[in-house]
């Protein structure tokens, strides 16, 4: 039988039908749904591939060395150390030694699906992903295991290389850990604020007991903290304490939701836990604390670091404090204190404070007196709004006159006693009229504007504020560098000084007054690094002009006879060559019942402005107790105290 021939096998060639065949115009070039379907699974595919390839390339690195971290370390302006703060509070304690209670807030505030997730969340990771492609910043909305993933493993930068490796890391830390595990590593690494890290440090630090001790209420508090200690922690103040009692209610009542509390149980936390006032290391002792604190506030108003950033260390803080100056400043307020102050003998003495800040002319903050010490007092008097300034606030109201009323107000100007504006003096009494009778009220000459502002005359103030316009006179201060939210609101006694800025904002304002109206943003930083590299937002501020040259040499001049006249009134101190100041009361309303509750003193000499002020709180209690009788009956309100720590702080003694 014949073979027959063996033919070659041809091979067909694979030919994608696009454009499509037999269709015309631009139906050629629309795919079919199989050849869309086909490049969806395609797509999925390659990108499960993928995935697969870098989920097994991905290990899990080892954990963070935090004993090896260093301090952040902050600087005089010489140079030399002034502090280095940062250690390490942290205790690792098991799940055993951690109630249920803890377990439960915390899972019910961060992440209620934490045992059935796969230790990451999807949404989370598109809602990042989403505001990345915006433009913004990398966004939150971790489970529990990418925090402890990135509390443990990774840094604590925030961008998209970070979260792609926290994910993948998180992944294959689920699968090679238990949810026990991972929650305990998570409660032990947690930043809870003043200083801890772990629950156990937490509780000592918010409640002064173990976390095995901890009660639902308590519990439900410290984790709400994980949102942010910043801004949560009660102790930060009216802002931070209502944002708890929010957050602490809203996680009792979610825990009833998702089932880890009965309604019976959460009624029984009706009262928020109020905890332990915050203490601070005793290498914050003295001014140390005080000037920590300003320094801090300003790196994180510069460049977005958080407390949590600065506590972890490796930072260096070069600042504009002056070692020699701040000692001068802190003997002089003590030295005062301890010679016309006897709180044992009068009790107008006891309770009363003190704050004081010495600013440059280009905005740097030389020294602070914040109180008598910062690990036993917190709040710092030198840069806490909440004192009113009273007259030492009308030379803002006279420089808006001099700059806003086009020539028309001058310190010539005055208004007699028919509150008429009588633009130039010299001024003389005005006739008597014929056949005026005993009882007639007659109109007097004006007194000048610079007259005024050296009597500290409220009744001018108050037509001049009103006459120029109260909005202006605001526009006028914030420019000079007070915060609005300091402002009081704009009614009749508002020229009087009824806003409540801090000593540091005071006297950084006037430098505007002795810097021919040139001011720039108080700054207590000059340079931040870590590693080497510096941090970016720190430099110089720039001067910007607060007024014109003539009408802040016009106030200045003003100033100046006030400092003669305040210093020569007080009669035990010598004769200041050329110092600009003002100092007085506070005042709420005008008239016989205007009790002072504050004393101002802030005087511009040896290239510094120095803001000095004095009142008295009751700890505990937000109200000013009056000034009466500080010092005894010879003190008047004792008005003449700040003055004195001024001239001792200038004089050096």
């Amino acid at each position: 039988m014949a073979r027959r021939p063996i033919r070659p096998i041809r091979l067909r060639r694979l030919r994608v039908d696009y454009p499509r065949r037999g269709r015309s115009n631009w139906r050629r070039w629309v795919p079919s749904w199989r050849q869309v379907l086909s490049g969806i699974l395609l797509g999925f595919g390659a990108l499960a591939g993928l995935f697969v390839v870098v989920y097994a390339s991905v290990d899990i690195p080892d954990e963070n060395a935090e004993a090896r971290r260093q301090g952040t370390v902050y600087y005089w302006a010489d140079g030399s150390q002034l502090v280095s703060v940062g250690a390490v509070d942290r205790q690792n304690v098991t799940l055993a030694d951690i109630p249920d209670s803890v377990e439960h807030a915390v899972i019910a505030a961060e992440n209620e699906t934490f045992y059935s997730d796969s230790g990451v969340s999807a949404k989370g990771i598109a809602r990042a992903a989403v505001s990345m492609v915006k433009g913004g910043e990398t966004q939150g909305g971790s489970t529990i295991t990418q925090q402890y993933v990135k509390n443990t493993y990774l840094s604590q930068e925030q961008s998209a290389t970070r979260k792609f490796k926290e994910f993948f890391i998180s992944l294959r830390l689920s699968n090679k850990q238990s949810k026990e595990e991972i929650l305990q590593g998570y409660l032990n690494t947690s930043w809870f604020g003043r200083g801890a890290y772990g629950i156990q440090a937490a509780a000592h630090a918010y409640y002064g007991i173990p976390a095995k001790d901890l009660d639902p209420g308590q519990a439900a508090l410290l984790a709400s903290l994980l949102k942010g200690a910043e801004q949560y922690d009660p102790a930060g103040g009216k802002g931070n304490h209502e944002r708890a009692v929010d957050r602490w209610e809203w996680i009792l009542d979610r825990q009833v939701e998702i089932g880890t509390m009965t309604k019976a149980e959460r009624a029984a936390y009706q009262t928020f836990p109020e905890p332990r006032p915050a203490a601070k290391p005793t290498s914050l002792g003295g001014q140390t604390g005080y000037l920590v604190d300003i320094a801090n506030k300003y790196i994180k108003k510069r460049s977005g670091l958080t407390d949590k950033d600065l506590f972890r260390g490796g930072y260096r803080v070069h600042t504009t404090f002056d070692k020699a100056r701040v000692g001068q400043l802190e003997r002089a307020v003590r030295s005062v204190r301890k010679r016309d102050l006897d709180p044992k003998k009068r009790p107008e003495d006891k309770y009363v404070e003190v704050g004081a800040a010495s600013v440059r002319s280009d905005g740097a903050v030389v020294a602070v007196y914040g109180g008598a010490d910062a690990v036993t007092h917190f709040t710092n008097n030198a840069d806490t709004a909440g004192v009113p300034v009273g007259s030492a606030f009308k030379p803002f109201v006279l420089a808006a006159a001099l700059q806003h009323s086009g020539g028309e107000i001058t310190l010539d100007s005055g208004y007699d006693s028919e509150g008429r504006l009588i633009k130039d003096g010299p001024y003389a009494a005005p006739p008597t009229p014929p056949g005026a009778g005993p009882g007639q009220v007659m109109v007097t000459a004006p007194t000048p504007l610079r007259d005024a502002l050296v009597k500290s005359s409220n009744a001018t103030f108050v037509l001049l504020g009103k006459g120029i316009g109260l909005k202006k006179v605001k526009e006028l201060a914030v420019s000079a560098g007070l915060h609005e939210e300091s402002l009081a609101r704009l009614d009749k006694s508002f020229p009087l000084g009824t806003s409540t800025p801090s000593a540091v904002r005071m006297a950084d304002a006037y430098t505007a007054f002795s810097n021919d109206g040139m001011r720039a943003d108080p700054y207590s930083v000059t340079r931040v690094t870590r590693d080497g590299e510096a941090v970016e937002g720190f430099g110089k501020p720039e001067l910007r002009r607060a007024m014109d040259a003539s009408v802040a040499n016009d106030v200045n001049n003003t100033l100046g006879m006030v400092a003669w006249t305040r210093l020569g009134r007080d009669g035990k101190f010598a004769m200041m060559a050329g110092p600009k100041a003002a100092d007085d009361v506070s005042a709420g309303a005008t008239g016989e019942d205007d009790r002072m509750k504050s004393a101002w003193f802030i005087g511009h000499t040896k290239g510094l402005t120095t803001a000095v002020t004095m009142f008295r709180s009751k700890p505990g209690t937000p109200q000013l107790l009056g000034m009466q009788g500080v010092g005894g009956p010879d003190s008047g309100r004792g008005n003449v105290f700040p003055l004195r720590i001024w001239n001792a702080y200038v004089m050096g003694t």
